[in-house]
């Protein structure tokens, strides 16, 4: 009974040392990864960002210099709290790098960053996440097509607000072939993006009451 006894004692204890090594041999191989695992997810943040706001138009790290987008608001239409990315250049914020939600494409939510220069108008945009149907409303998809390079430049003064939706809608954006629902959705959250800009304006900009009035 005593040899039992031991035995059973002894395989518990070869047991627990394997357990106990294999838990350091994974935290050592997680530590020993953890550096360059969020290196790389740095540098893909970041090109994405650099794809709205090119490296030679701004000089600080866009990616340590972050606002919060709050979820809930009306505008972003976020399920979550996410940051807003900004540029600067000598110390001033020339451009927001903002993200938000298009609820309303075909096969669900658009996820969107929408970079806002500080005059109002565009920088660019980024779809980041969609499941809309390939070959059809992929297409705002930079990687698909250049269709949502169209937004580069333009503000709510160009057009008015109630002209930005597809042209199908007598707005001033061209939908795709076979597929309106899908732009429409892109170009109103981008038009709520620039709304919600042009209301945080001195919260994203650090402008003040005098700026705000002299802002076109």
């Amino acid at each position: 009974m005593n040899e039992l006894r031991q035995a059973i004692t002894r395989n518990s204890l070869l047991l627990a040392g394997f357990a106990v090594l294999t838990a350091l041999l994974v935290a050592s191989t997680f530590l020993g990864t953890k550096d360059r695992i969020g290196a790389a997810q740095r540098a893909a943040e970041e090109k994405a960002l650099l794809q709205i706001v090119p490296r030679d138009s701004h000089d600080n790290a866009m990616l340590d210099d972050l606002l919060t987008a709050p979820s809930g608001d009306p505008l972003l239409q976020l399920r979550d709290e996410k940051s807003i990315y900004i540029a600067r250049r000598a110390g001033i914020a020339t451009a927001a790098l903002i993200p938000a939600i298009a609820p309303d494409g075909y096969s669900g939510e658009i996820e969107l960053i929408v970079g806002v220069n500080r005059d109002g108008s565009v920088a660019g945009v980024r779809v980041l996440a969609h499941r809309e149907t390939p070959g059809l409303g992929d297409a705002v998809d930079h990687r698909k097509s250049n269709w949502i390079d169209g937004f580069k430049g333009r503000s709510l003064n160009d057009p008015k607000i109630e002209r930005w939706t597809v042209r199908k809608d007598g707005g001033d954006f061209d939908q795709f072939t076979g597929a309106t629902i899908t732009p429409r959705a892109v170009v109103q959250a981008t038009a709520r993006v620039l709304q919600y800009a042009q209301q945080n304006r001195a919260i994203l900009f650090e402008v003040t009451s005098t700026d705000q009035e002299s802002t076109p």
